[in-house]
């Protein structure tokens, strides 16, 4: 079979770029702003981080070079080799890394600080879809899945001992590169209804959640199933044993009593399910059974978390998000203050280099996790709506890219790409105007950081020459 060569910079998707370009422009135009200083002395002021972003992107730029010079074939080659450098290099900022701001997630070199969870992005994409593309692999089969979820979870599970949740969290993003390559629509679902399990759960009353699930559980087996007599034992036991340990709680108020009430609730759902009648292959009984279980498992998990796992500030501002709790001087500042500047740009903005809030350094982060706030001050809604606009163009243009691609690999890859970008864009975005929690994770090509820059330019380039050589023979 015959390859065929490509002029490489000739089939480049040049709109693409131009869109990157000016991302870059913009958001170093913002940085600037939220950092000028009166006696400023000049925009390559390497004390300053406008100057460190500049001298950040000339980097990317040859960065970006580089990745388009080497050979496509290069990335399917040595994908496995990268994610064992990957997760080297993760253990080893576990060990010597430097400590900010709580987390070890820092190789400082000079006076650079280098970010590896941001690198781990682009390099499990790759390692992903070489995975789904190797030879007789079905991800519809649970050892295949189960090597999947590996290589996506590897990564998160060292970043979390840092820690760092918000890097962490964005790998979930991987989820949609699977449902576009066969993943069960019946999976998705059940994730999306985990989604919202999480959020019922740190509203709802426990016991009284725990109650309704297994109330449905029951409910849908009887519909199924058409046995209204078991139906009503399962709930006459649940009743009971609910009744029974609510009083025992009340009583002597149990530490692990939550835990113990999970676990026990299942038993009347396994007496129903188990009685005569119930035949070992009925297994649209047992994914019921299992679905039950998996919900009051995941329910008790997000308790546990919550309560144990999270620090103290990561509890608060998932609470003053969902309104549960109110804090504008503590944990809800930053966004009280991003929403203060962002609503008092009005339609066209105060101006460029004119923001009050932005000047007087009333956000803090404003020039890396808050940097939306800076353009909505300065550049007002219709500020706000070119960038979200542009990044909609970008996204669209990637999915565009990421269809006409003749590899698999080239395809999941993109997909890849798209779903990290997406995720990024709507956390950052949405952290800043209050409507999710803050997670501290910037907004691509857009806020100050060289890892994050260098991380998604490698991103976009490899996946930028992937598609220049799309007519090559590729897997």
């Amino acid at each position: 079979m015959m390859v065929r060569r490509n002029n490489i910079f000739a089939n480049l998707d040049w709109i693409s770029i131009l869109m990157w370009l000016v991302m870059l422009t913009f958001g170093w135009m913002n940085i600037y702003s939220a950092n000028i200083m009166e006696a400023d002395s000049g925009i390559f002021d390497l004390s300053q981080r406008f100057g460190k972003q500049l001298l950040w992107i000339g980097a990317s730029i040859l960065f970006a070079v580089l990745l388009l010079v080497l050979d496509a074939k290069f990335y399917t080659y040595f994908a496995y080799f990268l994610y064992a450098v990957l997760i080297v290099v993760l253990i080893g900022v576990l060990v010597f890394g430097k400590e900010i701001n709580g987390a070890k997630s820092w190789f400082v070199i000079g006076g650079f600080q280098l970010q590896p969870s941001e690198f781990a992005k682009p390099i499990t994409a790759l390692a992903l879809a070489n995975l789904l593309t190797s030879h007789n692999y079905n991800l519809r089969k649970f050892w295949h899945l189960l090597q999947a979820g590996a290589i996506i979870i590897s990564p998160p599970m060292l970043i979390l001992l840092q820690p760092d949740l918000g890097s962490a969290l964005v790998y979930f993003a991987f989820i949609f590169v699977l449902f576009r390559e066969g993943f069960s629509a019946h999976t998705m679902l059940m994730l999306a209804a985990l989604g919202f399990l999480f959020f019922a759960t740190l509203i709802m009353d426990k016991v009284l959640l725990l109650l309704i699930l297994v109330i449905a559980g029951t409910l849908i087996y009887m519909i199924v199933s058409r046995s209204f007599k078991k139906g009503a034992i399962n709930l006459a036991w649940t009743a009971g044993l609910f009744g029974a340990l609510f009083g025992i709680n009340y009583l002597f108020d149990l530490g692990f009593s939550l835990f113990i009430l999970g676990l026990v609730t299942l038993v009347p759902i396994s007496i129903g399910l188990t009685i005569k009648g119930f035949k070992v292959k009925d297994y649209t009984n047992m994914k019921i059974l299992a679905g039950v279980i998996i919900a009051i498992a995941f329910t008790i998990a997000v308790n546990y978390a919550m309560n144990n796992i999270l620090k103290p500030h990561q509890q608060h501002r998932i609470y003053v998000t969902l309104g549960l709790e109110d804090d504008p001087q503590g944990v809800g500042y930053n966004v009280n203050q991003s929403k203060i500047a962002i609503g008092s740009g009005g339609f066209s903005g105060k101006g460029y280099l004119n923001g009050t809030q932005t000047k007087l350094h009333f956000v803090p982060e404003q020039s890396t996790d808050f940097i939306f706030c800076t353009v909505g001050e300065e550049w007002g809604f219709l500020g706000t709506t070119f960038v979200i606009l542009l990044y909609i163009g970008f996204l669209l243009r990637m999915i565009m890219m990421a269809e006409r691609q003749r590899s698999s690999f080239s395809r999941i890859f993109g997909y890849g790409f798209i779903s990290i970008l997406f995720i990024h864009i709507l956390i950052n975005i949405g952290m800043t105007i209050g409507l999710l929690p803050v997670i501290g994770i910037p907004l691509p090509f857009f806020s100050y950081g060289g890892s994050s820059l260098w991380a998604f330019t490698m991103f976009l380039f490899i996946f930028l020459r992937l598609d220049a050589s799309r007519l090559e023979l590729l897997r």
